[in-house]
């Protein structure tokens, strides 16, 4: 018995390996479309007409996302713990108005800083078309990270970290 649970948690192990490699892989090829020019936006309008100026000097990740993704739901949690720490602007892709959005963010017990691009022009200009994508820019303003799909907190955290230095 003990030999085919070594067996099992064996074989699981070297599966999630697997996928892990194989999901980046996907993630690596889903992004060579993205803008990767420095990031020249200055400032943004958030949810109900809140002007944000993005700071110099700064470490940030721009996150795209939709209320009717239900991969960026599953992420949500992930860019709330990143936001506590880190820069974070995320843009919301057609899913709705600005009341609509809170609404989301409540009821998900979300209240990271939120674009709400009606009609995809932000979205357009970064070349994203796959959500959630995300683009971590350095100090510079350089594009540093982009991932397209799921990723963990520890991903994110680690790829922010990474971008600090």
């Amino acid at each position: 018995m003990k030999k085919k649970i070594k067996k099992y948690t064996k074989e699981i192990i070297v599966f999630f390996i697997f996928m892990t490699i194989f999901a980046n892989i996907i993630s690596l090829y889903r992004s060579i479309d993205l803008n990767k020019n420095s990031l020249n936006i200055q400032y943004v309008t958030l949810l109900n007409n809140i002007e944000y100026t993005i700071p110099k000097d700064k470490t940030i990740m721009i996150h795209f996302w939709a209320t009717w993704c239900p991969t960026c739901k599953l992420e949500a949690s992930n860019i709330q713990k990143i936001s506590e720490e880190y820069e974070v602007l995320t843009i919301a892709i057609k899913s709705g108005s600005d009341s609509e959005i809170e609404q989301y963010l409540k009821d998900n017990n979300l209240n990271y800083r939120v674009v709400n691009d009606h009609d995809g022009a932000i979205t357009d200009k970064f070349g994203v078309s796959i959500f959630p994508t995300t683009i971590i820019y350095n100090r510079k303003r350089d594009a540093v990270f982009s991932d397209v799909g799921y990723t963990s907190t520890l991903g994110l955290w680690l790829r922010m970290w990474w971008a600090s230095f």
